[in-house]
């Protein structure tokens, strides 16, 4: 009865596989599943239609050519060749309800129907893979496991297929068959999948359940590169699905071949027809026509642990909290406390920055929005902190911008968690590409306002000598110190121009010219300004000609940027140079840990690796540290 029963399934696959229009079965099908050298001759199994006719005696096989004596049988009546086939199942929770159940009638449907001689097993994966049945022969032991699988939460897709791949073995011919209705949730990356299933040499076969078009391109990628193809199907048509697979074993024939004497190369094109009623079935494949070398190595595939520590799921959960916790204490560290009289100075330097940049004091108005909540938050906890305060206020006065110091924190904070979660979107959780998003969240804005900062310092630096010849010609003209700076106000350029605006408004408040003029160089860290400093503090006491001293000033400067510039152009060659030898290197460690982390995964695992990126990092420091020395000369 089980016989009859495997029969009546056999034919009801293969008139499936004659009435489905996404698998035709032309007389021109045939692949070659698997070649093998052995005593008696090479052994070539052919995958032919299911619904073909074979005329067994007509076999012909060519070898790069030459006509070979050959003998055909079909490959479940012999079991010189090994068959193995592996069902990965997703018992994720998205399989809940009819999903499920019919994936257990499919796989109960294909064990029916698979030939007795190929040895199945199965493995399921959700949260985690379990090598749930080693290959065997026993089908009532299979069908017991298929019943016993359960569901569970999350699907680890690369990494059961990983799985079957190493529990399918490296003898005969190997096929993996997955059902999956869901995209991986795991960090094993696809490409390390890709090439574990490409130097295995098994075949795989995708069934996507109820997946979208677009969600079927990593498991296209999967099935290409074990030379099969991507079935997509509904439960009901789940069962046919698996038949149609079962049947492609069903049908296979194994062809004996002997190699002729003459040949000596050791792969070879190798030509197998085979005649049916429909006509001529051919197969061809290049590959190795002669038996392996004894103690050839053996092509490892690489287990799932060797991606690295997975994460426990629970530790997820545990990390969620330990965050919200951190940011709960954030927010009650933000909490500002009772506001203090501002100072006199403090009163001044908000008053001389408000006028500098053009706007008139207004008294502070409560904001009610929470955007305005968080600057108070800000506010009051740099208050705490002076010294953080005036760091910030240093640098946003130096990059010229008008932001207050709170304000410039509360952006960083947002731009730094906004980064983090775009590299964990982008890169799909990855660890790696989120922390490298936070560093660059964390040290991107400071580096913007250097860089800003740098530039304002240049213009100044640049227009300086045109203002100093400005002010001696106003002087000359018979204007006084303050009324030349006036003229620069109004006709100078910037950053200089805001910078005498607010020396003026400082004089206005009883800050003594000088003292005034020596913050304008401390801002911008310029000791050419601080010698027209001197010279003025020098002038007004004990007298002289102002105006020439200022040209012979602003002569004095010119000369120096002269110098300054062929001597950057002179050492611009060299600067490149050293820009990149510094950057390559952990730039390109970086990529490949992003892209290929599988390649540098021993750097950081074995201590070996640890031990030469320790020395590789002293050496590289020692020698940014000389090159920065040959390239920066001093002006």
């Amino acid at each position: 009865m089980k016989r009859l029963r495997r029969v009546l399934g056999a034919a009801a696959a293969a008139a499936a596989l004659m009435l489905a229009p996404t698998v035709p079965a032309s007389a021109a099908d045939g692949t070659i599943a698997h070649v093998e050298g052995t005593d008696e001759g090479l052994q070539i199994l052919v995958s032919v239609p299911p619904d073909a006719t074979i005329d067994l005696d007509g076999v012909e096989v060519t070898l790069d050519g030459e006509t070979a004596d050959a003998e055909a049988v079909l490959a479940g009546t012999d079991t010189r060749i090994r068959r193995t086939t592996i069902l990965a199942v997703d018992t994720s929770d998205s399989m809940a309800g009819a999903r499920f159940e019919a994936a257990k009638s499919a796989a109960l449907t294909y064990l029916d129907i698979v030939p007795d001689d190929v040895l199945v097993g199965v493995v399921s994966f959700d949260d985690q893979v379990t090598k749930a049945l080693s290959p065997t022969t026993d089908r009532a032991q299979a069908q017991a496991v298929i019943r016993s699988l359960s569901l569970s939460r999350h699907t680890l897709l690369y990494d059961g297929v990983l799985s079957a791949l190493e529990l399918a073995g490296t003898d005969g011919q190997r096929s993996v068959l997955v059902l999956s209705d869901g995209a991986d949730t795991g960090t094993t990356r696809i490409n390390t999948v890709a090439k574990a299933i490409e130097s295995s040499g098994a075949f795989v076969d995708v069934v996507a359940l109820e997946q979208r078009a677009g969600e079927i391109g990593p498991l296209q990628r999967l099935a290409q590169a074990g030379g099969g193809r991507v079935i997509s199907a509904d439960s009901e048509a789940l069962t046919s699905a698996f038949s149609n697979e079962a049947a492609i074993l069903s049908s296979q024939v194994l062809v004996t071949a002997q190699v002729p004497a003459a040949m000596t190369a050791s792969q070879a094109t190798v030509e197998v027809t085979l005649p049916s009623a429909a006509g001529t079935i051919a197969a061809s494949a290049y590959t190795t026509i002669q038996a392996p070398n004894e103690g050839a190595p053996e092509v490892a595939i690489p287990a799932p642990a060797e991606e690295g520590w997975t994460a426990p799921y629970w530790l997820i959960y545990a990390g969620v909290g330990v965050f919200a916790l951190g940011l709960l204490v954030g927010l009650l560290m933000l909490v500002p406390a009772k506001r203090l009289p501002m100072t006199a100075a403090a009163r001044i330097s908000t008053y001389t920055r408000t006028v500098a940049a053009g706007e008139n004091p207004q008294p502070e108005r409560a904001e009610e929005d929470v955007l305005g909540s968080a600057k108070q938050a800000m506010a009051g906890m740099l208050e705490r902190n002076r010294g953080l305060e005036a760091r910030i206020a240093h640098r946003l006065e130096g990059a010229g911008s008008e932001l207050k110091s709170s304000e410039w924190l509360l952006l960083h904070i947002a731009i730094f968690i906004g980064s983090g979660a775009l590299g964990l979107l982008i890169g799909q959780g990855d660890p790696v590409i989120g922390i490298v998003s936070l560093l660059g969240g964390l040290v991107g804005p400071w580096v913007y306002l250097a860089f800003r900062r740098s530039r304002r310092h240049k213009a100044f630096h640049a227009s300086l000598p045109d203002t100093l010849q400005l002010i001696s010609g106003s002087l000359a003209a018979g204007l006084s110190l303050a009324q030349s700076m006036d003229t620069v106000v109004r006709e100078g350029s910037e950053p200089v121009a805001s910078e005498f605006k607010r020396v003026l408004v400082e004089t206005r408040l009883g800050v003594p010219l000088e003292d005034a003029l020596v913050g304008v160089a401390e801002r911008f860290e310029s000791k050419d300004f601080e010698w027209v400093v001197m010279a003025i503090r020098i002038q007004r006491q004990v007298g002289g000609n102002l105006a020439e001293l200022l040209d012979t000033v602003a002569a004095t400067m010119r000369e120096r940027q002269y110098l300054r510039r062929q001597v950057n152009a002179l050492a611009a060659e060299g600067k490149l140079s050293a820009y990149v030898l510094s950057v390559l290197p952990p730039g390109f460690l970086l990529y490949l840990v992003i892209a290929q982390r599988e390649y540098v995964t021993p750097l950081f695992a074995d201590p070996r690796g640890l031990m030469m990126l320790g020395a590789g990092t002293l050496w590289l420091l020692v020698g940014v540290f000389w090159m920065r020395k040959l390239v920066n000369v001093e002006v």
